[in-house]
């Protein structure tokens, strides 16, 4: 299957991203290449892009979609949580910016053997790097009641969290679950029919916290923006989309305490932590899809991009 994914907010954050002709951008997250595509056109000769991304799928059509323009290219198959040591085997010690599209892209959810969606019947996977041996399939027959209910109030924020894990762990008393399909006959009649008639379909929330546990999303993200920012030049900026209210605290969170890091107590006449910001915060509220943006693309809907820039001049 063509690696089809469409660029949401692409304007935007090509604008946030002051892209200098022959600077050094990361797109860590870099999919089908639509962003990469965008930050490439703004680049000479002299400039160097470095895509990320641990999909096969997605390397390999990124590498076609990226030859023939001006930049250098370097194109990754890692996770961008170890953009420290990326940088370090390129001979890089500071980037001008660094883009994150947070999530599943199209592509994984219209691929049915991949296992990211509901929609389809498939194996259960949910891997975005098939390297990797933990599945979907895994945390579904052999995490205990309390971790299944813990992962999918959390990451899912599931109403209906415990029951699901308490049908899930009668099902496979008898059956080893190994589809898509039958997780989702499993949360259908753990969920009331009240409750399944508003709303959106009544296995997203489940599908989404098992992804992000097989795949470790949130805590990646929480080590990786630091790390990020420390490899910034002055004045470089870091933009990130993310999809998910869960994700989105985690950007703000982390955006907040570098750009106000002092831990002194409030009634302190002064700072004696020493601790100095390291980033302004260019977007005091999310930037959000335009109208015609989620007519074109529903799948943006729940898309905020958050942008800061690392303190300093060059």
């Amino acid at each position: 299957m063509e690696f089809n994914h469409v660029p949401i907010l692409l304007n935007e954050c090509i604008e946030n991203l002051k892209i200098h002709p022959n600077g050094i951008y990361v797109d860590g997250t870099l999919g089908g290449a639509g962003h990469g595509v965008a930050i490439c056109k703004n680049l000479t000769i002299q400039g160097h892009f470095i895509g990320i991304d641990q999909d096969e799928n997605a390397i390999k059509a990124a590498q076609k979609r990226l030859m023939g323009f001006p930049p250098k290219i370097s194109v990754i198959r890692d996770n961008f949580r170890n953009i420290k040591s990326i940088l370090e085997k390129l001979k890089i010690e500071h980037i001008d910016g660094m883009f994150l599209d947070l999530g599943v892209s199209s592509h994984q959810l219209d691929e049915p053997l991949r296992g990211f969606s509901y929609q389809n019947d498939a194996p259960l996977d949910m891997r975005m790097d098939n390297r990797k041996t933990f599945t979907a399939k895994d945390i579904v027959n052999h995490y205990s009641k309390q971790e299944l209910t813990k992962i999918i109030k959390t990451y899912g924020e599931e109403k209906w969290a415990a029951r699901i894990s308490q049908f899930i762990v009668e099902y496979r008393k008898n059956k080893e679950i190994n589809t898509t399909g039958e997780l989702v006959d499993i949360i259908k009649k753990a969920i009331p029919a009240k409750a399944r008639r508003n709303g959106p379909h009544p296995a997203k929330r489940t599908f989404q916290a098992i992804r992000i546990e097989v795949n470790n999303e949130l805590d990646i993200l929480k080590d990786s923006i630091e790390d990020i920012v420390d490899c910034l030049n002055p004045e470089g900026r870091i933009c990130i989309i993310s999809f998910h209210s869960l994700e989105d605290r985690i950007v703000k969170k982390t955006f907040q305490k570098l750009e106000n890091p002092c831990e002194c107590p409030p009634e302190f006449p002064q700072c004696v932590c020493n601790k100095k910001p390291k980033i302004k915060i260019i977007t005091k509220r999310p930037i959000i899809p335009t109208e015609l943006e989620l007519k074109n693309n529903p799948r943006a809907r729940s898309a905020k991009l958050r942008v800061a820039q690392k303190i300093g001049s060059k």
